[in-house]
């Protein structure tokens, strides 16, 4: 086996894992997927550029955009359906949960909410204790989360 191939069946064995991977620990490969999966599938830029018509030129200018973040929807659509290959586009919470971002805008809401009232309590010497304050937190936390109101997304 040559050192082509070596490469090549290294590369596909990258894919498969991404393609199989949970996406929350999907990496974006440096070279970009345009040029990876090319060249794990032995396709050169100019096989490619015949396949959808284009320049080889212009397939060089695609995968220099996705490495640049410049790449469109469309493109990336393009070129994965000439490599043989379905495009995904998502946007997931960082953590994997949604209720997540909720929950820390709720806490994030809450806290500012406590920290104004024990601000004008502390001038009226009617200071709650750091408990206290925890504890109510929490509890507007979770009514915020029950109930959001209109500004809920508003810093």
């Amino acid at each position: 086996m040559s050192v082509k191939d070596i490469a090549r069946r290294q590369m596909q064995s990258r894919i498969n894992k991404s393609a199989m991977a949970s996406v929350l620990h999907l990496q974006v490969p440096k070279e970009g997927w345009i040029a990876l999966v090319r060249n794990a599938l032995g396709m050169s830029g100019a096989q490619l550029g015949k396949r959808l018509s284009l320049s080889r030129g212009r397939i060089s200018q695609v995968e220099k955009s996705e490495v640049d973040g410049r790449v469109t929807l469309r493109s990336m659509q393009e070129l994965a359906e000439g490599l043989g290959c379905r495009f995904v586009y998502a946007i997931i919470p960082e953590s994997g949960d949604l209720g997540d971002v909720v929950e820390a805008q709720a806490r994030k809401k809450a806290t500012s909410l406590v920290k104004r009232a024990a601000t004008h309590m502390a001038l009226e010497k009617q200071s709650l204790r750091d408990e206290q304050n925890k504890a109510e937190i929490e509890r507007l936390t979770k009514e915020l989360i029950q109930n959001p109101p209109s500004d809920f997304w508003e810093a």
